[in-house]
């Protein structure tokens, strides 16, 4: 091999390693950095989740929906929201609803230090402990960035680490019809491959407090008024899976 064919393969090889690494720290489903719960194999089991709340009206709203269909999701919170809307966080808890841990300000864990990552774990475990006076057991990284350390930290704290397989994208300006459709379709797809729906909405966003989520909050009626005509569906909370 000449010197030019060697540098190629080692260039190769390191973009092959690069690619890789990037799919265990940011793909939804990979399990390649240790275990992270997704969903069952039950097609018929859907779970909505909710992350970055709590946020002033779309969440409060959310709840409105949710009580009228009978209906209990998961709500990853964002720490620093808990500790400005308390009321917001003990109403989602009073309601009946899963709450886990969606760290403190939300930032990209995956590059973070470990002292970083057990700060933001344990500050977010501290207000919504402290605010609802329950044990959190859940944990949903941002983005769904981690790596060794993330996992590892996240369960000596005594949290279960929670992805995904359906992300409609609704942060973006959509209509609440676009969110419901992609999410129809996507909950479509998991069924023909024999999997439960493990479903990612907003009701609140890293920005800040008073994202315009009312278009999540309308689609989510919108998937539950279709759904509810499917007498097998089942809605679960993401501990059902764990």
């Amino acid at each position: 091999m000449t010197q030019t064919q060697t540098a190629a393969a080692i260039l190769a090889a390191a973009t092959a390693a690069a690619g890789t690494l990037t799919y265990a720290a940011l793909s939804a489903q990979s399990q390649l950095f240790g275990k992270v719960v997704i969903a069952s194999s039950d097609p018929n089991q859907i779970a909505l989740t909710y992350d970055d709340g709590p946020n002033d009206v779309a969440t409060e709203q959310l709840l409105e929906v949710l009580a009228r269909n009978n209906t209990r999701a998961t709500f990853f919170l964002i720490g620093r929201y808990v500790q400005q809307r308390p009321a917001i966080a003990r109403a989602i808890a009073a309601a009946g609803h899963l709450i886990g841990n969606h760290t403190m300000t939300h930032p990209w864990l995956a590059w973070q230090s470990s002292t970083r990552i057990r700060q933001e774990l344990t500050d977010c475990n501290a207000a919504l402990e402290d605010t609802l006076g329950i044990p959190v057991r859940y944990f949903r990284p941002p983005h769904g960035a981690r790596r060794p350390a993330v996992l590892r930290i996240a369960h000596e704290l005594g949290l279960t680490p929670v992805h995904w397989n359906i992300l409609p994208g609704d942060w973006n300006p959509i209509s609440a019809g676009e969110i419901a459709d992609r999410t129809l379709h996507a909950i479509l797809r998991n069924q023909k491959r024999s999997r439960a729906s493990n479903i990612v909405l907003h009701d609140g966003g890293q920005a800040g407090l008073g994202q315009p989520r009312l278009p999540t909050v309308k689609a989510t009626d919108l998937l539950l008024q279709h759904l509810k005509t499917q007498p097998a569906t089942s809605f679960v909370t993401v501990d059902s899976w764990a």
